[in-house]
């Protein structure tokens, strides 16, 4: 059973920098794709970035030139470097992974941007 793990949120000045990790403490698997996203109050959950198991990674427009999505299929880790961060940036963060049929969600961790 994969468990997500998120951690590294928290408050930062506008125009700093934060790295969001997500560890799966559970069973490793063999994953298809990892994912981040975000949802600020009051608006829908959004997705920031994307990275399958092979290609390049997807980035939000938002969010393009700013963030940085890495991962370890292997450790079942993935990681967020956000940097140039703005007051809209500020949301809780999700990762996501796929598994064959299979998705998981992390419980989220909240990055504030004061301005």
């Amino acid at each position: 059973q994969v468990q997500l793990v998120e951690s590294g949120g928290g408050l930062v000045q506008a125009g700093g920098s934060l790295r969001l990790s997500c560890a799966n403490s559970g069973t490793i698997v063999t994953l298809n794709a990892m994912a981040w996203y975000r949802q600020a109050p009051g608006k829908q959950r959004e997705l920031v970035a994307h990275m399958f198991s092979a290609g390049a990674p997807n980035y939000a427009d938002s969010v393009k030139g700013r963030f940085t999505i890495s991962g370890d299929n292997a450790k079942n880790t993935v990681a967020l470097q956000m940097n140039s961060l703005k007051p809209e940036d500020t949301a809780v963060y999700y990762c996501r992974s796929r598994s064959g049929f299979n998705s998981d969600w992390g419980q989220g961790t909240q990055v504030t941007v004061a301005s």
